[in-house]
């Protein structure tokens, strides 16, 4: 048992203690604070893309680091999720990719100039740079897609099997279900992926093909990390310019034994 002298000692040296690291703390933020904010890369475009942000309401239906409305996705992570590319195009004319009848939800066309898309775009990235300390907790749900670190989601991050461990990133991390199908019947804003593996062998035979790949898994591994190297003929997956909707700097978030493994997944889906 503590005696009376021992337990003051006790509680005013934790408090002490506790005081400190407070403190500290509190300093540690501060002195990092404008690198976390990414203060550093405001600029006039940020600056107006946050003005077309409150101008056209978008919190009223959207959320941002967590804030706002929860009728439509949380944006934080949607340029690096979605890609400039998908994201000019879709805020150009959102009918292009869904409709209240046959997909339960309604993005308004909001009549943006082309210059009003590019800043909100760069009022996106820039919040989407932001430190935020791993929100959101998982990418956006657009087509009912998990991650792996939730319940009931298919697929093993710690697998031994590559394919299983691409799985649980297709479904999880990497974000991919959020964009595309595992089956070919079902278009969400990529092309189904059911029946991908098939299809690769067939599009690298294809007269067309411009691409550089030589087999399947090679042909895959180019879809994820140059998707303008081939764009498919068939669908809306590119804008006018020839620049596929796919994100870029996908080997940026994801390392190379995880690539891999997204491969060895698509690679099952025959």
């Amino acid at each position: 048992m503590l005696t009376k002298t021992s337990a003051r000692v006790f509680f005013f040296g934790g408090t002490l203690l506790f005081t400190l690291v407070f403190i500290g703390l509190t300093v540690h933020a501060h002195i990092t604070l404008a690198e976390r904010t990414n203060d550093a890369a405001i600029d006039d475009s940020v600056r107006r893309g946050l003005r077309v942000w409150g101008e056209y309401n978008c919190e009223n239906c959207h959320t941002l680091l967590g804030e706002g409305a929860y009728y439509a996705p949380d944006l934080t992570q949607i340029v690096d999720q979605r890609g400039a590319g998908y994201l000019a195009a879709f805020l150009r004319d959102p009918s292009q990719f869904y409709s209240e009848e046959g997909d339960g939800r309604l993005m308004p066309t909001l009549g943006l100039d082309d210059e009003q898309i590019t800043d909100v775009i760069a009022f996106l990235d820039w919040v989407g740079n932001i430190d935020t300390n791993g929100w959101p907790p998982r990418p956006i749900l657009v087509s009912g897609s998990a991650t792996a670190t939730y319940p009931a989601v298919p697929g093993e991050p710690q697998a031994s099997s590559p394919a299983e461990r691409g799985r649980a990133l297709f479904n999880g991390i990497g974000a991919c279900a959020s964009c595309h199908a595992v089956t070919s019947d079902i278009r969400l804003i990529g092309p189904g992926l059911g029946g991908v593996a098939t299809r690769a062998s067939e599009r690298i035979a294809d007269a067309a093909y411009r691409g550089n790949a030589k087999t399947a898994e090679e042909y895959l591994r180019e879809s994820l990390l140059e998707p303008d190297a081939f764009l498919v003929p068939d669908g809306n997956f590119a804008t006018p310019a020839g620049q596929s909707f796919m994100p870029k700097q996908l080997d940026e978030r994801l390392s190379d034994e995880q690539i891999d493994d997204l491969v060895a997944y698509l690679l099952t889906l025959e």
